[in-house]
């Protein structure tokens, strides 16, 4: 155990005690993934509770169980499995780390408890910064761990509080019990398998937006909102021609996708090969249609929607399992990039009827798409459709009814980064052009900035969405050495996926 501060006491919260894997770092997948790996055999929600928020010898002992092995190099097996995949990527949960730092600026004392081993939190703890947290608590410190509760009693401990002015941060039944049976309040924020609410549990969808003013509430025992759900993070990406104008153009993506907390991922401009060489340094599972689109997913694909042999231009879709019982589907499109409207409206003075007009390639592929979706999909089985449309919104511009944008929404698909930014004059949320202040034609014509990328979706609560640039990308043409890949800025929307009954 690992402690660097002293008695701590006076206000209501005295501290905030986080879980990690699954909690604050998307690791839960890579260890049922990893006992997947040794079991050789696809995990079920029977075997939820032998693995989830267990440490690495229980799950060891219960697989010797059932295969006749030994525990202890079962045990090492798993022990290797997870580490690997944890160092390959680790993904801070959405919200994860905005929480921490706003309690460090109110002055809250946390505490890292888990029952991953001391190596692994190690590991993870370099990734977030070790100084987050005053003191850590792992599978190696306690005579016992979760669900006992003697890792929580242990930290509140080192820190020198009560643990019922404490709340405890979870994201599994066992990591519940832990916290619950030491006195603490929890915050729970389900990754891979639901959790209820009770009395002195709040649940969440996930962090992003929980506040330090939120657990002192808590804390003071008053009464909590419920939300329950899984959290999708998504992502809609123009890779830029594969990504092949920037150098190391491979390596500075998957940087991108790690730094996006992104789960899954539509692609455009794959040129061909990316959607399967992202998924493989990611450990992910990848769909590939044709020469220009792609999808990964942290998620299990379970079906493929669409032409396979997709051309440059259209639409293609997947199924993903986000937990048991619960599936999405993914779709990713790209439409024509010719004629451009901005350029006829800002360059050309052409009117809204005329812009319209134009747009009837896009609009038909559009159309198209939207008809692929209607067939592909299921009662109770939400869309997300994610694309560069080439095209601006309706909802952006007030004199033009850009028809594409409006099609969608006409087929009940909402626009999730209008949603969470309604008022286009203060998020414009442009996506066209990262590297593109001027027109590329040599005139030094302003090129028109606007929202062409899109995260759509039918069936999900959106709980965030944003746009997304790493560094700070030099304009056209010095492009070759820019740290940002393409010249679209990304779209991120993070959702909630309920429960189902």
């Amino acid at each position: 155990m690992k402690s660097l501060v002293g008695h701590v006491s006076g206000a209501p919260l005295q501290a905030v005690l986080f879980d990690m894997d699954g909690t604050l770092v998307d690791t839960e997948l890579q260890w049922w993934e990893a006992v997947e790996h040794v079991a050789a055999r696809p995990l079920t929600e029977a075997d939820q509770p032998e693995v989830l928020g267990r440490p690495v010898e229980h799950t060891a002992e219960w697989l010797a169980a059932t295969t006749g092995a030994s525990a202890a190099e079962l045990a090492e097996r798993l022990h290797q499995e997870f580490v690997g995949r944890v160092r390959a990527g680790i993904v801070p949960r959405p919200g994860a780390l905005d929480l921490l730092d706003a309690l460090a600026r109110d002055g809250v004392p946390t505490a890292l408890v888990t029952a991953s081993p001391r190596t692994v939190a190690d590991t993870v703890l370099e990734a977030l910064g070790a100084g987050r947290f005053a003191v850590s608590v792992t599978a190696d410190d306690t005579d016992r761990t979760k669900p006992d509760p003697a890792p929580y009693l242990a930290a509140c401990r080192a820190l020198g509080v009560d643990p019922a002015a404490c709340v405890a941060v979870e994201d599994t039944h066992t990591g519940v019990w832990s916290a619950e049976a030491a006195g603490c309040v929890v915050l729970a924020v389900p990754s891979l398998a639901p959790i209820d609410a009770a009395p002195g549990r709040t649940v969440r969808a996930s962090l992003a937006g929980v506040t330090p003013d939120d657990l002192r509430a808590m804390a003071a025992g008053e009464p909590a909102v419920r939300t329950t759900g899984h959290v999708l993070p998504v992502m809609s990406w123009n890779l830029w021609l594969g990504g092949t104008p920037v150098d190391d153009h491979r390596a500075k993506q998957l940087k991108a996708i790690a730094e996006s907390g992104a789960d899954v991922v539509g692609l455009q401009e794959t040129g061909g090969i990316a959607a399967q060489e992202l998924a493989d340094a990611l450990g992910w599972y990848h769909h590939r249609a044709g020469e220009n689109l792609g999808i990964i997913s942290r998620h299990p694909i379970t079906r493929r929607f669409g032409d396979p042999d997709v051309g440059f231009y259209g639409a293609a879709g997947v199924r993903i399992r986000v937990a048991p019982g619960r599936e999405v589907d993914i779709w990713t499109a790209h439409l024509h990039y010719t004629p451009y409207g901005p350029y006829e409206s800002v360059f050309d003075g052409l009117p809204a009827d005329r812009l319209i007009a134009h747009e009837e390639v896009r609009l038909a592929q559009m159309r198209e798409a939207l008809r692929w979706i209607e067939e592909s999909s299921d009662d109770g089985v939400p869309v997300v459709l994610l694309g560069d449309f080439n095209c601006p919104s309706h909802l952006d511009w007030p004199d033009v009814a850009w028809p594409v944008t409006r099609a969608a929404e006409e087929a009940g698909v909402g626009d999730s980064y209008r949603e969470a930014h309604p008022d286009p004059a203060a998020d414009p949320g442009h996506t066209w052009s990262p590297i593109h202040p001027v027109h590329e034609d040599g005139s030094g014509r302003p090129e028109p900035q606007d929202r062409i990328d899109y995260v759509l979706h039918r069936g999900l609560e959106v709980l965030d969405s944003r746009t997304f640039v790493s560094g700070d990308p030099r304009p056209w043409p010095d492009v070759f050495g820019n740290e940002w890949p393409s010249d679209h800025a990304a779209v991120i929307t993070t959702f909630t996926v309920s429960h189902g009954d």
